[in-house]
């Protein structure tokens, strides 16, 4: 049997296992998936785990069940790409691949700063979103929130904490001079105008030095704080940095235009951790997944794998809360409820694919 080992239940992994059961996949064919958790879970709203407005089960999709595949669940200690095997923690067996994909999503990127990862919260995973939630349900009225960055899940975080807890007050540290950078000056306008009327507060040209237990130093100046949750940049998952491949200045690695690692073609990488034009995001993954299903359906079946077409983002959708929003739908700015219901239904769909 040829193995297939697919790294990490997430929107590309995801995608590609379900396009390959979709398409049919050989009968000399066994998929392995390797996941920490026995499920695959909705990053994009580990935001509300967070503020305490969803609940696990509602982030949670179980795997799809066939007679070829099969899953490991645990944490990877290695990818052992020089012997084609991937080493788990605390098992004794290792798993074996001809093909691999790798899609183990991103980590914070802490810059360095001192305190960062040690006296903050996170929501990159959902074992550390739940924890953040703890943190922030346990507080005492009026007790201190802050959020480090002010790209679309500080934003997000920010926003759902306002509307689970009005008592408490939160802060949202913006290194730039307006949120959302990134976005439409129609969209930055309106959710600055939505902290204010929801009394948030921004802190523009933000610069933080260190980070305590219980206090945020910024800008030369420490303000006392109860939760610290930090938003400030992603990058690559620390087994995809250690790989010895040509990699970009994001520590993403860079691929052939079949998403194949150049070195070993047996490889293909999608995701975070995958050098791209367009900023990580599920919808990103879930793209390339789909394309690297196909270029492995004509692999695996001995064909000559066509070239994938350019990808074309359909937007981005932000939440403020569960009924307003914000997002760039069909080239245009678009505020309020629209793009929230919008992100609603992705979401829905999501569930049911």
């Amino acid at each position: 049997m040829r193995r297939l080992v697919i790294l990490g239940g997430g929107y590309g992994g995801m995608e590609i296992l379900q396009e390959l059961l979709d398409n049919g996949i050989p009968s000399d064919l066994h998929i392995t998936v390797v996941d920490r958790n026995p499920y695959h879970s909705l990053k994009t709203e580990f935001y509300a785990i967070a503020a305490g407005t969803s609940a696990d089960k509602e982030v949670r999709i179980n795997f799809p069940e066939h007679n070829q595949v099969d899953y490991v669940y645990g944490e990877i200690e290695k990818i052992d790409t020089e012997n084609e095997q991937i080493i788990i923690q605390d098992s004794e067996k290792d798993v074996n691949y001809d093909y691999l994909v790798i899609g183990l999503g991103c980590e914070d990127n802490y810059h360095g700063i001192e305190g960062a990862k040690e006296f903050t919260h996170s929501v990159q995973t959902l074992s550390k979103a739940r924890r953040a939630g703890l943190s922030i349900g346990d507080l005492k009225a009026y007790g201190k929130v802050a959020v480090v960055g002010a790209g679309l899940s500080g934003i997000e975080v920010a926003s759902e904490i306002r509307e689970s807890r009005p008592d408490l007050n939160i802060r949202l540290l913006d290194r730039g001079a307006s949120v959302l950078s990134a976005f439409d000056e129609k969209i930055q306008k309106y959710v600055a105008e939505w902290f204010v009327k929801n009394d948030v507060e921004v802190l523009h040209h933000s610069n933080v030095e260190y980070v305590e237990e219980g206090a945020v130093c910024n800008n030369g100046s420490c303000f006392p704080n109860d939760v610290t949750i930090w938003t400030a940049g992603v990058r690559p998952n620390y087994l995809v940095r250690e790989l010895p491949f040509a990699k970009d200045r994001q520590d993403k690695i860079i691929l052939n235009e079949f998403y194949q690692v150049p070195e070993q073609n047996n490889i293909y990488v999608v995701g975070d951790c995958a050098s791209s034009n367009h900023s990580p995001s599920a919808q990103l993954a879930g793209e390339q997944g789909e394309q690297i299903a196909e270029i492995l359906t004509a692999v695996l079946n001995g064909n000559e794998p066509k070239k994938p077409k350019e990808i074309k983002l359909k937007g981005t959708l932000g939440s403020l809360g569960k009924s307003d929003g914000f997002g760039n739908m069909m080239k245009q700015p678009v505020t309020g409820l629209l793009p929230r219901l919008a992100k609603s239904g992705v979401l829905w769909l999501s569930k049911r694919h």
